[in-house]
């Protein structure tokens, strides 16, 4: 349980950012538009369930090949890695409305 309350380092940070551009350029997103996919990602989530949003990752990559539809066969997949806190304190919240 230690490890959700733990700081992580300037270079954890720097690499997790630099991550972003990288995967941001190959499909052609902006770095602030993926913060905005994770922003809305995380807000819809929070409504259901406890989450850790601070290490959410999302990333953005390519899939497909010669079997694909469309001009090459490739097209862009959204991969959402989401910790979860707790599932039962929305869920009793919920039955509460």
């Amino acid at each position: 349980m230690r490890h959700f309350f733990r700081r992580k380092s300037s270079c954890e940070i720097a690499k997790g950012r630099l991550k972003i551009l990288l995967i941001s350029d190959r499909v052609n997103c902006s770095p602030e538009m993926m913060e905005l996919i994770k922003t809305d990602i995380a807000k819809v989530i929070s409504k259901y369930m406890k989450i850790d949003a601070e290490n959410m990752e999302i990333q953005i990559s390519t899939v497909g090949g010669k079997s694909g539809k469309g001009a090459g066969g490739k097209h862009p997949v959204l991969y959402a890695n989401i910790p979860i806190l707790d599932v039962s304190a929305q869920e009793h919240a919920i039955n509460l409305k």
